[in-house]
């Protein structure tokens, strides 16, 4: 009886003893680690899987940080290759929308702003700026082409006319005739850009800017064709010739390339004029 006795209040005592040595080790260890070790020992299947899903879920964010970063590395490559590798043919740049010209539209804008002067939109009284504000919407109106882009094609028309003695009006008006405002246009005789420009006859110029894919930045393109330009007017003494100079139709019977383009100008001159005239009040 006795035994019985000292082995029952042994196995009562057995309890409270784990009781108390699970509330230390609560006490000491952190809250989800003794949680852990105690749901271990009190149920070893309900353990293993615990740890076999946090072993899950830290292998999928792992991926998942992979992926991302491996996501975001073919982005910055996609963007590179968009800003070095050369644009495609005429044909297909057709092809697309005109607001599918926007982003690179801003590109354009961006330069024409560096090296022609930007058009200032916040100065409302500037005759000049005024009169280029009025030729970009024009132009941007009757062609389809982003006004951003447009808006750094007549700056740097008005440099370059400035710089080489030419009227912008006739420069934008061979632009117009030459390539409908399409900077990465090509003929199938190799004439390139804004300005149409066969880099095989103008070498030497082209090469102060880089060489002949130089002709598909629009401000050397421009700043180059005007040059050409004014030579041949210089050396005929007349707009109209030098135009179908320009043209490589000099020994045509008729000047109609020059009558086209002289157009677009009284076209061009008619929007400047209107812009010239005092605001009223």
């Amino acid at each position: 009886m006795i035994a019985s006795a000292a082995s029952q209040h042994s196995q009562t005592q057995q309890p409270d003893a784990l009781k108390g040595v699970q509330t230390q080790l609560l006490r000491i260890l952190p809250p989800s680690a003794a949680r852990y070790r105690l749901a271990a020992r009190a149920h070893p299947g309900e353990a293993r899987r615990l740890n076999m899903n946090t072993t899950v879920l830290s292998v999928a964010r792992a991926s998942y940080s992979t992926l991302k970063a491996a996501l975001a590395l073919v982005g910055a490559a996609a963007l590179a290759a968009l800003l070095v590798l050369p644009w495609p043919q005429q044909h297909y740049w057709k092809e697309l929308p005109p607001l599918a010209l926007l982003s690179l539209g801003d590109s354009f804008a961006a330069a024409g702003v560096i090296a022609a002067g930007p058009i200032q939109t916040g100065v409302v009284d500037d005759p000049l700026a005024r009169e280029q504000r009025a030729l970009t919407e024009y132009v941007a109106r009757r062609y389809r082409v982003s006004e951003q882009a447009v808006a750094g094609f007549v700056g740097s028309a008005y440099r370059a006319g400035a710089e080489r003695g030419v009227d912008p009006l006739l420069v934008l008006a061979v632009i117009s005739v030459e390539s409908r405002f399409n900077p990465v246009a090509e003929s199938t005789v190799g004439a390139k850009g804004l300005m149409q420009v066969i880099p095989k006859y103008h070498l030497e110029k082209l090469s102060d800017h880089g060489g002949e894919q130089a002709l598909l930045d629009p401000n050397v393109n421009i700043m180059v064709g005007t040059q050409i330009l004014r030579e041949y007017q210089r050396r005929l003494g007349d707009t109209e010739a030098a135009l179908q100079m320009y043209a490589g139709a000099f020994d045509e019977p008729s000047p109609a390339y020059a009558n086209k383009v002289l157009a677009e100008k009284a076209r061009l001159e008619a929007v400047r004029q209107k812009a010239r005239k005092p605001q009223s009040a």
